[in-house]
C-alpha cells in the first residue's frame, strides 16, 4: 500500500543525488532573480508564520530560503552561520528569517519535522539535520530520520502524523512557488540581506562586507 508517508519521503536515489550535486538544484523555468527586492514584499510572512530570531526591529533583517537537502545549505549553516549568530543576531544588528525552500520530497519532510518540533526546538532540529545530513539524505531515510526526531522528542506516532500532514505540505509547496515567482528564488541559499540578494550562501567576511555598511548607514 502507498501512503503519503511513502510518497512525501519515497524519493528515488537519483533524486538524493541531483540535490547533493551542488549549490542546490536549479530551477527550471524560474525567472532569475533581481540585484534586490522590496522589503515590503519580502517581510510578507507565509501562511504558516515566519521562524525567526533577533530583535524584531532590528536594523539588518536577512532572509534565508534554504532546502534542507542541500549541501551548500548545510555548509553556509555549519561555517558562517554561528558566526553570523554570535556577532549579529545575539547583539540585536540582525533579524534572522529563515523559510523553507524544499528542493525534493525528502527536504519537504526534514523541513515538516522542524515545524512539527514547535517553535522552541525548530532551529535547533534545523542546525541538528544540516548537521547530520549525510546520514539521512540517503536512499532510505527513514530510521535516520526518525532517529533524529526521537532525540527532539517525537515518538513514532508523531512523526508519522507530523509526515501525513497534507496542510503542511501543500503550505511549504505554496511558500516555495511564491519565492520563486515574486522573489527570483530558483536555487538554495538564497539569501535576502535588507532585500539585497545574495545567492548560494556566503562566508562571513562576504557577509561583514555587505551588513556593516547597513548597520553605518
Amino acid at each position: 500500500m502507498v501512503t503519503r508517508r511513502n510518497l512525501l519521503l519515497g524519493a528515488s536515489a537519483l533524486a538524493i543525488v541531483a540535490a547533493l550535486s551542488g549549490g542546490g538544484l536549479l530551477l527550471p523555468g524560474s525567472p532569475a532573480a533581481a540585484q534586490s527586492v522590496a522589503m515590503a514584499d519580502l517581510l510578507v510572512a507565509p501562511s504558516l508564520g515566519d521562524m525567526s530570531l533577533g530583535k524584531a526591529d532590528a536594523p539588518v533583517t536577512i532572509v534565508e530560503y534554504a532546502s534542507m537537502t542541500c549541501p551548500h545549505c548545510a555548509h553556509f549553516h555549519e561555517t558562517t552561520y554561528p558566526e553570523l549568530k554570535k556577532r549579529y543576531i545575539d547583539t540585536g544588528k540582525v533579524r534572522f528569517i529563515f523559510r523553507e525552500f524544499p528542493l525534493d520530497p525528502l527536504a519537504a519532510g526534514a523541513s515538516m519535522l522542524a515545524r512539527c518540533a514547535g517553535k522552541d526546538k525548530y532551529f535547533a532540529l534545523i542546525e541538528t539535520l544540516f548537521q547530520q545530513q549525510r546520514q539521512w539524505a540517503v536512499d532510505k531515510p527513514i530510521p535516520p530520520l526518525m532517529a533524529i526526531a526521537k532525540q527532539a522528542g517525537f515518538t513514532e506516532q508523531s512523526f508519522n502524523t507530523c509526515l501525513a500532514d497534507q496542510k503542511m505540505l501543500d503550505a511549504l509547496n505554496t511558500e516555495r512557488s511564491r519565492a520563486a515567482d515574486k522573489f527570483g528564488v530558483n536555487s538554495t541559499p538564497t539569501l535576502f540581506i535588507n532585500g539585497k540578494v545574495q545567492k548560494g550562501g556566503a562566508s562571513i567576511e562576504e557577509l561583514v562586507k555587505i551588513v556593516d555598511p547597513m548597520l553605518k548607514g
